[in-house]
């Protein structure tokens, strides 16, 4: 028997209303994601694109557990997101935010020790995990470095690390790899793959670049207006997406 998905999307709607100053009006509510359904399961990488608002991050939040949706449901390790949150965003590593939840003024190693403590590691396993995890990613040398501190490329790599200290059973990005220059995304990917997917991870990631997301994806879920547009591989959601990004009204893929 097939083992149960790891990530399973069922008919996820989200919809906004109106700014409170146009309540007397008859405007509609803004729809963020319109019964989006898909599924990821251990050891797939499966990436989110689609154009700016799309609705790639809110679908991410939901996820996380930071956004309630208004119609469906969804569960990570086999938890519903909304009935078991706290259960659920155990299991998860998530880097969603433009500054990925790390004190600037704190050290890499300090900022990883207060994550390992709310993950309910203990001291011998989380000062552990932080090494070898640090050693994998070539970042030894920036646990004793104030966060401020880092290059664009350096926090992503401690970023990682925060993501993937408890050993996290999902693994939601969005855009990581976004402000990295060429050589810096390469390795980051080379390394996303090597420890997430390889050890049986679910991995879920928003992303911009196509090329990116051909190097790396099992699968692509293609996002237009809130709605699934194609979901499959590459080569497959490729036609849909360059029509899409091609249209007028859309603007750069994101």
């Amino acid at each position: 028997m097939a083992a149960l998905p790891e990530v399973e999307v069922l008919g996820i709607s989200k919809s906004y209303p109106p700014p409170l100053w146009r309540l007397g009006s008859q405007r509609a509510p803004r729809v963020a994601l319109d019964d989006v359904s898909f599924t990821v399961r251990s050891g797939e990488l499966v990436a989110l694109i689609g154009p700016n608002g799309a609705g790639k991050s809110t679908l991410l939040r939901i996820l996380a557990g930071l956004l309630l949706p208004s119609r469906g449901s969804a569960r990570v390790a086999q938890l519903d997101v909304v009935r078991d949150r706290p259960k659920s965003r155990r299991v998860i590593g998530a880097a969603l935010s433009e500054d990925r939840g790390l004190s600037p003024r704190l050290t890499v190693k300090q900022n990883l020790e207060f994550y390992a403590a709310l993950y309910g590691l203990t001291r011998p396993q989380a000062l552990q995990g932080i090494a070898e995890l640090a050693e994998r990613f070539e970042a030894t040398a920036l646990l004793r470095r104030e966060v401020r501190t880092l290059s664009t490329g350096e926090r992503a790599r401690a970023v990682l690390i925060r993501v993937l200290l408890h050993r996290p059973r999902v693994v939601l990005l969005d855009e990581i790899t976004r402000s990295l220059d060429p050589g810096a995304a390469a390795r980051l990917r080379r390394q996303i793959l090597a420890e997430v997917a390889g050890r049986g991870a679910a991995v879920l990631f928003a992303s911009h670049d196509l090329a990116e997301v051909q190097a790396i994806a099992s699968g692509v879920l293609l996002l237009d207006q809130g709605h699934a547009a194609r979901f499959g591989s590459f080569a497959q959601v490729r036609p849909d997406a360059e029509r899409i990004f091609a249209s007028p009204t859309s603007e750069t893929v994101r």
